[in-house]
């Protein structure tokens, strides 16, 4: 089996190698090709990937490359891990919205709109050159913003699924506080890829007891203060939302906040000098533990398990994914991208049937979905007036004079990254 990491020069490779040499019994690769265009970060990164399979005894081999189609040429499974324009951009991402009085994030809001329009014609691009090399090669995408990246190239034809580790976070969260192994947490989980909410949580599988009430009567206070909002609107949602959801619920907050301090692009980017370094020191078999404040948490657990269900191996059979929605919710198009469980396999992912959605949530994924829909229509076509409604439409802008200034602030400070302009 061979498998190819786009991005592989990230910084956070090493969690993902670590994930495979372990679980290497679940999905037993043989090749791992790591693929980038920055040869000196992707050397590095090779480099401990190879140590840290042999100290672990995995007998797979990891060859680095900056030929794309060479990397992909032969590959079971492409996993794209892309940030286009780097940190540099997500620091501008993260902070000219400010400038309007709106929320500086990568993946929602403006700076999610920025990161879209920069990202889906490259991974399109990825994805054509993909499917001419190998045309049964699954693409697995844990690129941001996911679920409008996975929707661009579901709807042009690739074999692909979308991940988050949103999920699988909650789940070893959970499972720690019952005392019980995280298989066997299965969540009602159920959303937008981070606009997701957490409705049941069951015990032993699709059918199992709901234990979420006893899970916020004994642990709502550190559940909340995990999610850095009040115990008091977990008790009156009755479920527990993403971290995400944060930016909505306490938008004007989380701004006044994030004006008194660093960018988290600027902490990643002073965090990945560090381990750039360590990664350069050859007596490294290990990832350290400053990986840990990277982000991505269980990532790479979510990726070895889903790559292995859809390459036919020991995969979990039920697993949270992003796909299309085909009328698991029926108040969103069937071409929607959601992130709910599904029942996954070599034929790709089947979304579970999902309880009816309380409007207080429904209302806000069908806003964000036709957000959504206007997005990829700018990141397909281009253009300052599809900018500007993807915008408009946006529940943390949603006023023409606040959308016409993002507009204008995005265009600027993406201009090389967008065709177009």
């Amino acid at each position: 089996m061979k498998l190819a990491v786009l991005g592989g020069g990230s910084t956070y490779t090493p969690e993902l190698i670590d994930g495979f040499a372990r679980l290497r019994d679940t999905l037993p690769v043989e090749e791992l090709v790591l693929v980038d265009p920055a040869l000196d970060r992707l050397e590095l990164v090779g480099g401990l990937a190879r140590r840290i399979f042999a100290k672990q005894g995995h007998p797979g081999r990891i060859t680095t490359t900056d030929d794309l189609d060479a990397g992909v040429e032969g590959a079971d499974a492409v996993l794209l891990q892309l940030r286009v324009g780097g940190q540099a951009a997500r620091n501008e991402d993260e902070t000219w919205p400010l400038e309007c009085g709106c929320v500086g994030q990568e993946t929602t809001g403006a700076g999610g709109l920025a990161k879209a329009l920069r990202t889906v014609p490259v991974v399109l691009d990825i994805a054509e050159r993909v499917r001419r090399s190998n045309p049964d090669a699954w693409i697995i995408d844990f690129t941001n913003p996911v679920g409008i990246v996975t929707r661009a190239l579901l709807q042009a034809g690739h074999k692909a699924v979308g991940l988050c580790n949103v999920a699988i976070g909650f789940q070893r969260k959970f499972a720690g506080m019952l005392g019980v192994s995280p298989t066997d947490v299965h969540l009602d989980h159920v959303g937008l890829n981070h606009l997701t909410w957490e409705t049941h949580v069951r015990l032993g599988g699709p059918e199992g007891e709901n234990v979420l009430p006893k899970l916020l009567a004994e642990h709502g206070d550190t559940i909340a203060g995990d999610l850095r909002l009040p115990s008091g609107v977990l008790d009156r949602l009755g479920v527990v939302p993403s971290y995400y959801l944060r930016y909505f619920y306490a938008h004007d907050e989380v701004v006044r906040e994030l004006g008194t301090k660093p960018s988290r692009a600027a902490e990643v980017a002073e965090m990945e000098r560090e381990l750039l370094t360590m990664y350069g020191d050859p007596a490294l078999d290990e990832k350290p533990a400053l990986l840990g404040k990277r982000g991505g948490a269980y990532y790479s657990e979510a990726a070895v398990d889903l790559a292995a269900s859809l390459l036919g191996g020991g995969g979990s059979p039920y697993q949270v994914v992003n796909t299309y929605n085909r009328g698991t919710l029926p108040f969103l198009p069937d071409d929607a991208v959601i992130e709910v469980q599904a029942a996954v396999g070599h034929s790709g992912a089947a979304p579970l049937p999902v309880a009816p959605v309380d409007p207080l949530f429904a209302g806000l994924m069908a806003n964000v979905t036709a957000y959504e829909d206007l997005a990829l229509e700018a990141a397909l076509r281009g253009g300052r007036e599809r900018v500007f409604r993807a915008l408009l439409a946006h529940p943390l802008v949603g006023q023409y004079a606040l959308a016409d200034g993002l507009t204008d602030r995005l265009i600027a400070h993406n201009r090389e990254h967008l065709a177009w302009a």
